[in-house]
């Protein structure tokens, strides 16, 4: 009888070349290997971190808005990423990345360029996608309570397809190629104030613009505030954007090495400082600290050290930071004064900072200051704002006269949640919002005469 070393035996006999081949097969990766592979797998997770940001964007305008638009604003934060996705895997990515002529890419459509450049083409074109929609969904705000959906999908369309990517090309485009106009340069956008979050903010302006003041906002005797229903849901927005913000600035080196943990700091530390400082300056104005003002102060401290965050000390970042907290105070009073009516602040927050973080990137420059670094700053940020607001104009201005940007007052009365998707985020409260106007058997079919008796309730409330 043959023992068990003897089968143990034949089974390694039988085994060994298979074992040998497996090693054959995987040789141990290089030091370059190793690092190219870390740096996809940091760029894939800082992708999911900014894709978290959508979710942030969607809190804080839910809560910044009235319970009666609350699905609708839900839908817009779900389908311009949707939608800009598309659009930018179609035609943004290959304008903004591809070989051109300095100012916009010429091939690359459809994601081409990813299949060139392999794994690590599909983990950046996934980085920059959430990038796009970020810009796209700030505009959201400006525009909430009285924009009509279909809208607002068109635009999502033009703005991620066009508008971004191309003013993305003249800042960003040596990320993939040559580089554009505005780059050569030497301006400084590490990670967006301009690129993302001014675009997104002075297209918001020509947005609110366009769409005109949400009724009742201003009277004759001045502005009218009109309060959000949730500042619990606001404050998750404010916690998750600024969590999805350690995959904006961190993220933005595309590489997995040392250098993220001074961005992390500088980011922390800005945004820390604009809400003391926003928080303060409340306080003292008006004896009470404003919550609301406070969360879009620490919103404001993020945009502003988005485009310095690498190449600013961590004491700079705290001084950015305080002096995004005050400005974005005294922008929301002024656009307040001037009667263009921004329900969350977006202007404020993401043109008004966006602006003010890029300068600031120059003049705190850890490299050192100079003139001809802070002229091109401001080169960028006039450039910037003309072609963003620019093209806002025209996109909205066009939409407005084609199909109409705005939705009717009685649908506005009623609430776009029923008027524009049949819907209720509130069911069982939907009497105390909309004061009494729907009867519990009305659905998405009913509306019309429900706008009606809403438009009519609010006449007599006025």
């Amino acid at each position: 009888m043959k023992s068990k070393w003897y089968y143990m035996g034949i089974a390694l006999l039988v085994l060994m070349p298979f074992m040998t081949c497996a090693e054959e097969a995987a040789p141990p990766l290089s030091a370059d290997q190793v690092q190219g592979n870390l740096n996809v797998v940091w760029t894939l997770v800082a992708a999911f971190l900014v894709f978290l940001m959508q979710a942030g964007f969607a809190m804080v305008e839910a809560g910044f808005t009235r319970a009666k638009n609350a699905c609708n604003i839900l839908m817009k934060n779900l389908m311009d990423f949707s939608v800009g996705a598309l659009a930018f895997w179609a035609v943004g990515f290959g304008l903004m990345f591809g070989a051109g002529n300095g100012f916009f890419g010429t091939e690359g459509f459809f994601l081409s360029l990813g299949a060139e450049k392999g794994n690590w083409g599909y983990a950046f074109w996934m980085f920059q996608v959430v990038f796009c929609a970020t810009a796209a969904t700030i505009i959201s705000g400006a525009v909430a309570e009285r924009t009509k959906f279909s809208a607002y999908l068109i635009y999502s369309a033009l703005v991620s397809a066009f508008v971004y990517p191309i003013f993305g090309s003249w800042a960003w485009g040596s990320l993939y190629n040559g580089g554009g106009w505005l780059e050569k340069l030497g301006f400084i956008d590490f990670a967006g104030s301009t690129v993302v979050h001014s675009v997104g903010g002075w297209l918001a302006l020509a947005g609110a613009i366009v769409v005109g003041p949400r009724l009742g906002k201003f009277t004759p005797s001045g502005v009218k505030p009109i309060p959000g229903h949730s500042m619990p849901l606001a404050a998750l927005g404010v916690f998750l954007l600024w969590f999805g913000w350690y995959g904006f600035n961190p993220g933005s080196t595309t590489t997995g090495d040392a250098s993220i943990a001074l961005i992390a700091v500088t980011t922390t530390l800005a945004a820390a400082a604009g809400a003391m400082s926003a928080m303060i300056l409340t306080w003292l104005k008006y004896k009470k600290s404003d919550v609301g003002m406070t969360m879009n102060g620490a919103l404001a401290g993020l945009v502003g050290i988005t485009a310095g965050c690498a190449n600013v000390s961590a004491v700079s970042a705290v001084l950015i930071g305080l002096i995004a907290g005050v400005l974005v105070v005294f922008s929301v009073l002024f656009f307040d004064r001037i009667r263009v009516d921004d329900p969350v602040g977006a202007v404020s927050v993401h043109g008004v900072c966006g602006a003010w973080g890029t300068l600031a990137a120059g003049i705190f420059n850890s490299a050192g200051f100079s003139l001809t670094t802070v002229g091109v700053q401001l080169l960028g940020i006039g450039v910037c704002f003309a072609w963003a607001f620019g093209m806002g104009l025209a996109v909205f201005k066009a939409i407005d006269l084609v199909m109409g940007m705005r939705v009717s007052k009685e649908e506005e009365m009623a609430g776009l949640d029923f008027s524009e998707h049949g819907a209720s985020a509130y069911p069982d409260f939907h009497t105390v919002h909309l004061g009494s106007v729907f009867t519990p058997g009305e659905h998405a079919f009913g509306m019309a005469a429900a706008a009606k008796r809403a438009s009519t309730v609010a006449a007599e409330q006025e």
